[in-house]
């Protein structure tokens, strides 16, 4: 008869969850299983920290034997209920924009220089390893892309990702190409990046390049008052690899605004595309980003811009002087 591995201690949100009952036959999965009955978060949500195999993060049919876990030992996980990513990803329209805005918050603002977080960007600096698919041009900005919901509807189903594809996404790259060197930074793995990046055609495109990809790995997490513990993406990871870009030549387009909290001022959420078969022939986002970031390009500090309204932006008209001698 397996013996049990003893009261383990999950801490999660703020909060602490003893998890009993456990048997040292059982596997990660039942581990991740007794945690989502406590919690309500799913174990493809969970990620849990302080497992280690050899080395190496336990794969979900590790059993608890071969942990060596002692009574009591302390867990921490990162995850989001179901219900709370529904939150983020369909806010009810009647509700503000600002309801979503980490920059309304005064304990919030600090957020993007508190030192714990900087060091966890100085890290992602050292560590994180950038795969250069095509050399940074010299004078160009810098865009930064999402993937999901910005480029692409990866909840709907299709035969095809390019049933999937946000319209006018080839033609919107190109017209960036021109001004940017792009970069996809999306929030989930580098062989899922690069499978949907060659789906779409976007990887190997004659008319423009992307310079690099990073994954959820350059992330880093946060803890905000209002969220609790959350992962966001640091431009500064980019900014300490690359110094010829900064706040002032960079801009980032994600749907949850959230995840630029570390660099407010750059973000601009853009309108997420969901409902592929229904919205692909009235979605024109980034037909009129494109316009956008092509009238920003001769701007010499993007932190003086608010992207919030770029839809209203006007791009400055320059006076003529008279060329003719007095």
């Amino acid at each position: 008869m397996a013996n049990e591995v003893g009261d383990l201690i999950v801490k999660w949100s703020g909060q602490e969850y003893c998890i009993v009952g456990l048997l040292e036959s059982d596997t990660i999965s039942d581990l991740k299983a007794a945690i989502y009955k406590q919690t309500n978060v799913l174990p493809e949500r969970q990620k849990l920290l302080g497992l280690k195999v050899k080395g190496k993060l336990p794969d979900k049919e590790i059993q608890l034997s071969s942990l060596h876990l002692k009574p009591k030992t302390k867990l921490m996980m990162m995850g989001t209920r179901e219900e709370e990513l529904a939150k983020v990803a369909e806010p009810p329209e009647d509700i503000p924009e600002v309801v979503n805005d980490f920059d309304i918050e005064e304990d919030e603002i600090a957020i993007e220089n508190r030192e714990e977080f900087l060091a966890k960007i100085e890290k992602r600096i050292k560590d994180y390893e950038i795969k250069i698919l095509n050399e940074p041009r010299e004078g160009k900005k810098l865009l930064v892309l999402d993937i999901d919901y910005t480029l692409f509807d990866h909840r709907s189903v299709a035969e095809t990702p390019n049933e999937l594809m946000r319209p006018y996404l080839h033609e919107f790259l190109t017209t960036a190409y021109q001004y940017y060197d792009i970069v996809i930074w999306s929030a989930t793995g580098m062989k899922w990046i690069e499978t949907k990046m060659n789906g779409l055609g976007v990887s190997k495109h004659s008319d423009y390049k992307i310079a690099f990809y990073l994954d959820s790995d350059a992330m880093i997490s946060v803890h905000t008052p209002k969220y609790g513990l959350i992962d966001v993406k640091p431009l500064g990871v980019v900014w300490g690899k690359f110094k010829q870009w900064s706040a002032a030549n960079t801009i980032m387009f994600d749907d949850i605004r959230r995840n630029f909290i570390m660099n407010p001022q750059t973000g601009l959420r853009i309108k997420a595309f969901r409902k592929a078969h229904f919205n692909r022939e009235k979605d024109t986002e980034l037909l009129k980003l494109s316009k956008y970031l092509e009238d920003i390009a001769t701007e010499d500090d993007f932190t003086k811009l608010n992207h919030k309204e770029w839809d209203r932006y006007r791009p400055k008209i320059k006076s003529s002087s008279s060329t003719q001698d007095s």
